[in-house]
């Protein structure tokens, strides 16, 4: 299905070179260390690889440019066969993509099937072990029709301040609602409206340091 144009992502380029979401004022990573702070935030935050194992769901709220896919997929083991379901409301275009992977050449090294799916429309494929489902739409009504649970969250929409929709009470409890037992988040935001969201939908929800400038970032574990 494709999705009205204003439900795309709406692009200014800062520098030629990073992609700012012009509905919400924010860029979609740092030029500082983008790919590092993945790894940091959502990665170590949720204490991967070490738990990944066969039939291992991973969640995503923001897609972005894939750029934690990308990520996910560097560390993830060819024989190790995983989910990952990433929710976006304003996707980007396969070139819009690319272009703004050239900022990470590890990434854009094994990019190609990726985008090769997505410039063709995919939405659910294939990318080595893992099998890729991003679902298109708001969030707030497409999580709560989801039929699986994850053992890993990366909550990883636009700023809490600029974009308070994808951070609110009623999404978080989706969120917990959607965790397996002893499941786990991270995020690169410490909020407090979202710590606390997150505790009441059944995270036991800690701070830790953050990425560079960020002094720091959540990440949870999910008891119910």
């Amino acid at each position: 299905m494709t999705l009205p144009d204003q439900s795309k992502a709406d692009l200014d380029w800062r520098d030629g070179v990073l992609p700012v979401s012009r509905r919400f004022d924010d860029p979609y990573f740092s030029l500082g260390g983008g790919l590092d702070e993945t790894r940091h935030v959502f990665l170590a935050g949720n204490d991967l690889p070490g738990r990944l194992a066969a039939g291992f769901q991973v969640a995503e709220l923001g897609f972005g440019t894939g750029l934690n896919l990308l990520a996910l997929r560097l560390i993830c083991p060819d024989d190790c066969a995983i989910r990952f379901t990433s929710f976006e409301a304003y996707p980007m275009s396969a070139e819009e993509i690319a272009r703004a992977l050239d900022a990470f050449p590890q990434a854009q090294a094994i990019a190609a099937p990726f985008l090769d799916a997505w410039a063709q429309g995919a939405r659910a494929f294939q990318f080595g072990p893992i099998a890729v489902e991003v679902i298109e739409g708001d969030a707030r009504d497409s999580l709560p029709r989801w039929q699986a649970q994850a053992d890993a969250w990366f909550l990883d929409g636009f700023s809490p301040a600029k974009n308070p929709e994808l951070w609110g009470d009623d999404l978080m409890a989706q969120v917990g609602a959607h965790t397996a037992k002893d499941g786990t988040f991270a995020t690169y935001t410490a909020a407090g409206f979202v710590r606390r969201a997150l505790a009441q939908a059944g995270f036991e929800v800690s701070r830790s340091p953050g990425f560079g400038h960020k002094r720091h970032m959540s990440k949870g574990v999910f008891h119910g």
